[in-house]
């Protein structure tokens, strides 16, 4: 059975990302941290999945996410190639993005948004080791990213990208694993959360980025408004009718997340050519439209991907897939039975049959290149 929210809160972000980068507004990764969100959203189903499939989770995750991957690859890789780039084994990593596969020419920019395929490989490989540490010493496990984010902005490091994005986005992953273990319906959480929102606000105000209070510039500022807004969101748990668009956002999170960049990219490489405007009213009010209606089509001509890897039949436009709005499932309903193995949840457990999470979909959403506005999502 499916939570409706959660669903909401993915879609929200999905189209949050998009409209993200083709503005760069500002405000938005503050309205919505929409990264930190699918993060801990992921997370939360990555715990219901180990829980239901133990580690064969892994495999599952994996197959759901690579094969829309390799549909892009297999248009970029050989495009880039007949743009001049030469033949490397690293091309390979297009297969199995462990760290950032390479890229070139227009497809540079392009491409760059892929960095979250990345880190969320990583994240799913580590959980079955992490699922079980954090169930036995939550708060420690917990304090182990944001700790490791507040040293290496406080002392300056520059580590690989790989731990830098573990430590800023493994924070949302675990309060997922929290989420799915019902220990964020505590109340006292409310003022947890509200700390943390005044010392990011104080930490982005007296450390503005390069293009000022965008939380993307400011990672600890980031990880701070970010686990508030996890806190608060996913405290609640209202029950939210099913509608066809937001079922289609989610079944086809990832073609969005992976074709909006490049479409993003080539129209306004098409806008400057042309001397259109780009950024402003008139700019944003014609690119918004021709993006969303590309993205559409990408959706349409290879979204049944997804259908395939997720086990459903394939379809152009996939229906509400679930329980009816009587049915809909509460947060606290969101574990799982079984054995008494390292990955049952330690907070509680229902006697009887406990409803499914149902079709299991990360939403990934992204970072471009330097050169497009809202690198981070």
């Amino acid at each position: 059975m499916r939570n409706r929210y959660l669903d909401l809160l993915r879609a929200v972000a999905t189209v949050r990302v998009v409209v993200y980068h083709l503005t760069g507004w500002t405000a938005l990764t503050v309205v919505f941290p929409a990264m930190s969100v699918m993060f801990a959203l992921a997370g939360s189903m990555m715990a219901a999945s180990l829980d239901r499939h133990g580690p064969f989770a892994v495999e599952r995750r994996l197959r759901r996410l690579l094969p829309s991957l390799w549909v892009l690859a297999v248009i970029a890789v050989p495009a880039m190639m007949i743009g001049g780039m030469a033949w490397d084994s690293r091309l390979l990593l297009w297969a199995f993005p462990l760290v950032d596969p390479p890229a070139g020419g227009g497809w540079m920019q392009a491409l760059s948004a892929t960095w979250y395929l990345r880190d969320f490989l990583w994240l799913v490989l580590l959980s079955p080791i992490a699922l079980p540490i954090f169930r036995r010493f939550p708060i420690p496990t917990l304090l182990i990213p944001y700790l490791g984010l507040a040293v290496v902005t406080l002392a300056g490091l520059h580590p690989h990208p790989v731990l830098h994005d573990l430590a800023l986005y493994g924070g949302p992953w675990l309060l997922g694993f929290a989420h799915h273990d019902g220990l964020l319906r505590r109340r006292r959480l409310i003022g947890l959360a509200a700390v943390l929102a005044v010392a990011a606000g104080f930490w982005v105000v007296t450390h503005p980025g390069p293009r000022g209070y965008d939380l993307n510039d400011i990672p600890l500022g980031n990880a701070l408004w970010s686990a508030a807004f996890v806190l608060v969101a996913l405290r609640f748990a209202p029950k939210i009718r099913a509608y066809r668009l937001i079922a289609v956002l989610n079944a086809r999170a990832l073609t969005i997340y992976l074709w909006h960049v490049p479409i993003i990219v080539a129209v306004s490489q098409l806008a400057l050519a042309r001397t259109w405007p780009i950024f402003g009213a008139a700019g944003i009010g014609w690119r918004m439209p021709v993006v969303f209606a590309l993205v559409a089509c990408a959706v349409l001509l290879s979204g049944w991907v997804e259908d395939l890897a997720a086990g459903r039949r394939a379809s152009f436009v996939p229906g509400i897939v679930g329980p009816t709005e009587q049915q809909d499932v509460r947060h606290d309903l969101h574990t799982g039975t079984g054995p008494a193995h390292v990955l049952r949840p330690r907070v509680r457990e229902h006697a009887g049959r406990i409803p499914d999470l149902g079709r299991e979909h990360d939403l990934p959403a992204g970072r471009g290149a330097e050169q497009l506005p809202g690198v981070r999502g």
